[in-house]
C-alpha cells in the first residue's frame, strides 16, 4: 500500500490496486471515467488494460449511461469520477439507469467530502450521501481506511446490483483491527463502552477513536462504531448504541440527510435517546480540507466535546 504525504494513506491507491487485481482475474471488469484518469489514479490500469478503460470526457450523464449499458452487456463497470460531479451532474441517470433499473454498476466517488477544499463549494461533495441514500436498492459505502476501501471494492465486484463507494483522498491512518472482516450492511465496533456511543464513517472514524481515548482519560467510556455502510443501515448496531443512553454521529457531510440523519431516523422510531449530529452546516467557505474540518469541529476534540455535552445534560 502506498503511503500518502503526511501521516496516513490516500485511499485512492487502495482503490486502484484492488481494482487492478480484480481486473487481472475477471475480464468483465471495466473502468469508465469522465476525463478523470489522473484524479482517479487509473493511469496504471489504462496501461495494463487499455481496451478496458473508457474515457467519455467531461460528460457525467453520458458516463452513467455508458456504465449501465456495459452492465446490461455483461460487464462489471466501475464508474469513477470526482464525487461532486459524479453524483450532482448525473443524479437523474444514477436514479433511473442504476438504482431503478437495478443495474450492476459500481459508482466510485473520488475525492469526496471537502478534499477539493480550496476550490470552494462547487467542488465540495458534502450532499452526496443524502441524495443517494434516498434511492432504494443502491448500496452506499463510506470506507474509513485503505484496507476497508480495498475490501469494499472487492465486495462490490462480487455483488450483483448498484453500489456507490465514497473514496477519500484525504490522508487517513490504517485502523487497527483484531479480526478484520468486511461485510456491507454490517457495522464494525472498534471500541466498547457503556457511557455513550460515537458512530462515524469515512475520514471521521479515526478521529472518533481519538475522541474516545481522550474521554477514557476522563473516566468516560465511549463505544465507537464504524458505520461504513450508510445504506442499508445496520439498525441493530444503532439500537445497541442507543442502549448507552446517547449517540454522537460524525461525518464529512452536511448535517442533514447523511449518516446522522439515517441514525436519527432509526433512533426516533425505536429507541429515542439524546443525539448530536456532527457535520457541516451547508455551503462552506474556501479553505484547505484540514482547515475546514477544524473550523467546523470535525476533530477528535469536537467529537469529545459533543459527547461531554450529552452526558452533562443527561446527568
Amino acid at each position: 500500500m502506498k503511503e500518502a504525504t503526511g501521516s496516513g494513506f490516500d485511499c485512492r491507491n487502495a482503490y486502484v490496486e484492488a481494482l487492478e487485481a480484480i481486473a487481472a482475474e475477471d475480464p468483465r471488469i471495466v473502468a469508465v471515467v469522465n476525463d478523470s484518469v489522473g484524479s482517479s489514479k487509473l493511469g496504471k490500469f489504462r496501461e495494463r488494460f487499455p481496451e478496458r478503460l473508457i474515457n467519455v470526457g467531461i460528460a457525467e450523464q453520458n458516463m452513467i449511461g455508458v456504465g449501465a449499458g456495459l452492465a446490461n452487456g455483461g460487464k462489471i463497470p466501475f464508474v469513477s469520477g470526482a464525487s461532486c460531479f459524479l453524483t450532482g451532474r448525473a443524479l437523474e441517470q444514477i436514479k433511473a439507469d442504476c438504482a431503478y433499473s437495478n443495474a450492476n454498476v459500481k459508482l466510485c466517488g473520488i475525492s469526496s467530502g471537502v478534499a477539493y477544499g480550496e476550490l470552494g463549494s462547487t467542488h465540495h461533495s458534502i450532499e452526496d450521501l443524502a441524495w443517494l441514500r434516498a434511492m432504494k436498492g443502491l448500496t452506499v459505502i463510506v470506507p474509513a481506511d485503505p484496507w476497508e476501501t480495498a475490501e469494499a471494492i472487492r465486495w462490490a465486484a462480487a455483488h450483483e446490483g448498484p453500489v456507490f463507494i465514497r473514496i477519500s483522498r484525504m490522508s487517513v491512518p490504517a485502523l487497527e483491527r483484531t479480526n478484520p472482516s468486511f461485510q456491507a450492511g454490517k457495522a464494525e465496533v472498534l471500541r466498547e463502552g457503556g457511557d455513550i456511543a460515537i458512530i462515524a464513517c469515512g475520514t471521521l472514524v479515526h478521529r472518533a477513536l481519538d475522541a474516545a481515548t481522550a474521554l477514557a482519560a476522563e473516566g468516560i467510556e465511549a463505544k465507537v462504531i464504524n458505520m461504513a455502510t450508510v445504506s442499508p443501515l445496520d439498525e441493530e448496531a444503532v439500537l445497541a448504541a442507543a442502549a448507552t443512553g446517547g449517540i454522537v454521529t460524525a461525518e464529512e457531510h452536511v448535517v442533514r440527510g447523511g449518516l446522522g440523519g439515517a441514525v436519527a431516523e432509526c433512533v426516533v422510531a425505536s429507541r429515542p435517546v439524546p443525539m448530536r449530529i456532527l457535520g457541516f452546516p451547508g455551503f462552506l467557505p474556501t479553505g484547505s480540507a484540514e482547515w475546514l474540518m477544524e473550523e467546523f469541529g470535525l476533530t477528535a476534540e469536537g467529537i469529545a466535546a459533543a459527547a461531554r455535552d450529552i452526558i452533562a445534560k443527561r446527568s
